[in-house]
């Protein structure tokens, strides 16, 4: 992998941290080993800088790229959209029609707002929430990006994010005075918001919540959320940047609890990679944006829109949802008895569509960067999770299971030893978020 690893060289030298986005940071999986880097990508396979050839079972685009890497139907429709100008002095049509189509597949939404990034998007929910409620504090419940809104959660106790998919969320840069704007609550504990409602329900702009994450809602908890923002008047957001077209054509919450929030977020698989977001909300809410100023030139851009209308179409004719139930299942059920096998605690949770496990080991993330470097050695691009897509095939998982078999294997060697420090080519796993040097 050497032009890799000179690449990612040169890159931590150019670049803070190396990429653009932390999971997609080489040290997440195994620094030293992991490729880093790709030449090209087409349907679940990858090639490195050096041409090697992966099965990407890994983090699938960060679970972007829904349909699969370059899908024929999505970039011809790109394409033709750049040959008749991806910019100018008008706006383009195909924001109206993904707007139309955005709002048929959720009937209870009126209006649309885009963007091209899910933090971006749920930054502009927040505030169009604020402004129509002339409020500003926010509850949330689950990950939601990079902003100052939820970073500010930090600034009266640095682990309040910790419990939300990333800890080690350092609060640097984000201003002082926004503290005591944002409050967490765990999914599936209501009794967290009603405390947060108890004492700021007066100045309550809006719940934010992903419908799913790794576990599924218990009964009557969305339903508490839901009394709890009509009680207090604040506007009940959904988070479907992550489980957005994971279990149906449109927002996870259309079928896991069909309670209907007053806006929602869309991203990552809206555009089967390409970049695009979405808010969607009612109409007594969206208006809101127009009190406040939300404007960007490149939120006018042709080729997000025509990349979502092409993925919503493709993905309306294949269904890939009930793939990733099956082959999310499977993986899940044979990661448990895999460990069951070699003596491993295993616990396997999460969406079917972008599963992940772990093991009761206290230096599991050395266990984590064994079992990457195990998976590469068969030519797989393989973590602790599973981001699944409609390109994976039958054979891909049949594969990719039988080198977790071996993998398992080898680390239950390694256990029994006491050495899995030892075999590693390159470092342990980090979790979380750390300066990269």
């Amino acid at each position: 992998m050497s032009q890799s690893i000179q690449l990612q060289t040169q890159g931590r030298k150019r670049i803070p941290g190396m990429t653009q986005l932390l999971s997609k940071r080489p040290d997440m999986f195994s620094l030293g080993i992991w490729p880093g880097y790709y030449s090209k990508a087409k349907g679940a396979k990858v090639w490195d800088l050096d041409g090697r050839e992966y099965l990407d079972m890994s983090i699938g685009g960060i679970g972007a790229c829904v349909l699969g890497y370059a899908d024929d139907e999505v970039d011809d429709a790109v394409t033709r959209a750049i040959r008749g100008g991806v910019a100018c002095s008008l706006n383009c049509p195909e924001e109206v029609e993904l707007a139309d189509l955005l709002c048929d597949v959720h009937p209870w939404a009126d209006m649309v707002r885009y963007a091209r990034g899910g933090g971006e998007a749920l930054s502009i929910a927040v505030r169009i929430a604020r402004a129509h409620t002339g409020r500003d504090v926010a509850a949330f419940c689950g990950y939601h990006g990079w902003s100052d809104w939820y970073l500010s959660a930090n600034l009266a106790e640095d682990s309040a994010l910790d419990g939300h998919l990333i800890p080690g969320l350092a609060p640097s840069g984000v201003p002082r005075g926004l503290q005591g704007t944002c409050y967490p609550f765990r999914y599936n504990h209501p009794d967290e918001l009603h405390a947060i409602v108890a004492k700021h329900g007066k100045q309550l702009a809006a719940i934010v919540m992903e419908p799913v994450r790794s576990e599924m809602p218990a009964p009557g908890f969305i339903e508490a959320v839901r009394q709890m923002a009509d009680d207090t008047g604040a506007a009940l957001i959904m988070d479907e940047v992550s489980s957005g077209f994971r279990y149906c054509l449109g927002g996870a919450h259309l079928v896991l609890h069909k309670v209907q929030p007053d806006m929602a977020v869309f991203s990552k698989a809206l555009g089967n990679g390409y970049a695009i977001a979405a808010v969607i909300g009612k109409a007594s809410v969206m208006q809101a944006a127009q009190k406040t100023f939300i404007s960007s030139t490149n939120w006018t851009e042709r080729v997000g829109p025509t990349a979502a209308l092409a993925c919503m179409k493709a993905y309306a004719q294949r269904n890939p949802h009930e793939k990733f139930a099956r082959l999310g299942q499977r993986i899940k059920k044979s990661w448990v008895e895999l460990g069951a096998t070699h003596g491993f605690a295993t616990h396997a949770e999460g969406m079917d569509a972008m599963p992940h496990f772990a093991f009761d080991e206290p230096d599991f993330l050395a266990f984590k960067a064994y079992f990457v470097q195990c998976m590469l050695e068969e030519g797989i691009l393989a973590s602790n999770l599973c981001y699944l897509m409609d390109a994976h095939t039958d054979a891909d998982v049949d594969r990719y299971l039988a080198a977790c078999s071996q993998a398992f294997s080898k680390l239950a060697e390694a256990k029994k030893a006491g050495d899995v420090l030892a075999r590693l080519n390159g470092a342990p796993a980090v979790s979380g978020f750390k300066r990269l040097t």
